[in-house]
């Protein structure tokens, strides 16, 4: 089975969609010879004018396309015009193709598989931007319809799928994201800071965690509070955020660190106290699993995948109850039973997302695609 991946959302910083896409094609290569039917050979297609792809050491074995084309030309061209095909740009023919994002990877004879992550971009256009906010409204419902399978995340966004694009359930694929190889810390560290790591975007809700801070510190009386640390890059909309670090009562207490490489992700996870995920809608929440991986308590938002994701291994809030997120806040911070109780109940959780099962079920899922895409020939076949 040959798969063209759209690998080019992880070609510069990896966050959200880029690590899903490096996670996925190190788990596709990790699964050959080991599941049943197939052998998987991965090629990961990345296109740019100015940036170009190395491949990871931790991908060996993968093939690579490397085009010198402009990300907003080819995205125009394919979204719009279904064209060049994979076929034409990369001068082979492929089994499959695996778009990470809404829209279809064109293709004349492959299979087209896309994977989507959440549907916030329907309800909330202005939360998004650039050719996300330009086609993803109008032009996913198409694209989900002619995709031979759709991949979704995790249940919440499978349901989400159903619901507002009219795709039936029997053509979706749950495939959960793995846990990373890391290993759980020690200890809590007591002068560890509290956590939001995430790109600084507007459905990440961070004004109401600024809020929550706020209160915890105004709570706090002549106890100490941990700093405050927003990890992760900022878009232009977060000007207003990053502005309130620098007054009082945020200035010296909370602090932007930016983007964060991935091989610097565990570390600040081990440095911190707890973490909080306030969004108003994912479609997974990385964070929260990396988090729990770590043995790093969890106050998230009660939108989205992140209950699912989370179960009873933290508290979960109201995403507006500035004064709720507080509480929450305060209780992981001076209370070490309950702590203690979110870290053993993380642990035991993110034990349960496996790479190699989101590997085993990705595979089917383009076993799946290849099939209908057979049964669509033939039927246009018979019909001519």
């Amino acid at each position: 089975m040959r798969v063209l991946v759209d690998y080019r959302s992880a070609l510069k910083g990896r966050s959200g969609v880029g690590e899903y896409a490096h996670g996925l094609v190190g788990a596709l290569l990790a699964a050959r010879g080991t599941v049943p039917g197939d052998r998987v050979d991965v090629t990961i297609f990345s296109s740019s004018w100015k940036d170009r792809l190395t491949v990871p050491p931790d991908l060996r074995g993968v093939g690579a396309i490397d085009l010198r084309i402009p990300v907003s030309g080819l995205n125009f061209a394919w979204h719009r015009l279904g064209w060049p095909p994979a076929e034409l740009l990369a001068r082979t023919r492929f089994d499959v193709t695996h778009s990470l994002h809404p829209l279809l990877l064109p293709s004349r004879t492959a299979a087209q598989v896309v994977t989507i992550h959440d549907l916030n971009f329907l309800e909330h256009p202005e939360r998004t931007r650039a050719e996300i906010r330009r086609d993803y409204p109008a032009l996913a419902r198409e694209h989900a319809h002619r995709a031979d399978r759709i991949i979704a995340v995790s249940r919440f966004t499978a349901g989400e799928i159903e619901a507002k694009l009219g795709v039936p359930a029997e053509r979706i694929s749950v495939c959960s994201i793995g846990a990373p190889d890391w290993k759980p810390r020690p200890a809590i560290p007591r002068d560890g800071y509290i956590l939001f790591f995430g790109t600084l975007e507007p459905r990440k809700n961070v004004g109401t965690l600024l809020d929550a801070y706020e209160r915890l510190i105004a709570g706090a009386g002549e106890a100490a509070v941990p700093d405050l640390v927003l990890a992760g890059q900022a878009i232009p909309e977060a000007r207003t955020w990053l502005d309130r670090l620098q007054r009082p009562p945020l200035a010296g207490r909370a602090r932007h660190v930016g983007y964060v490489r991935p091989a610097d992700r565990e570390s600040l996870y081990r440095g911190a106290r707890l973490l909080v995920q306030p969004s108003f809608d994912e479609g997974f929440g990385i964070p929260v699993l990396e988090a729990m991986t770590t043995g790093v308590p969890v106050v998230a938002a009660n939108r989205g995948a992140l209950p699912e994701v989370l179960g009873d291994a933290g508290l979960l809030v109201a995403a507006h109850d500035a004064e709720g997120m507080a509480a929450a806040m305060r209780t992981l911070v001076t209370d070490e039973a309950a702590s203690a109780a979110c870290v053993a109940r993380g642990l035991a959780r993110a034990r349960m997302f496996r790479w190699d099962d989101m590997a085993a079920r990705v595979i089917e899922a383009y076993r799946l695609a290849i099939a209908r895409r057979a049964e669509r020939l033939n039927a246009t076949c018979a019909s001519a």
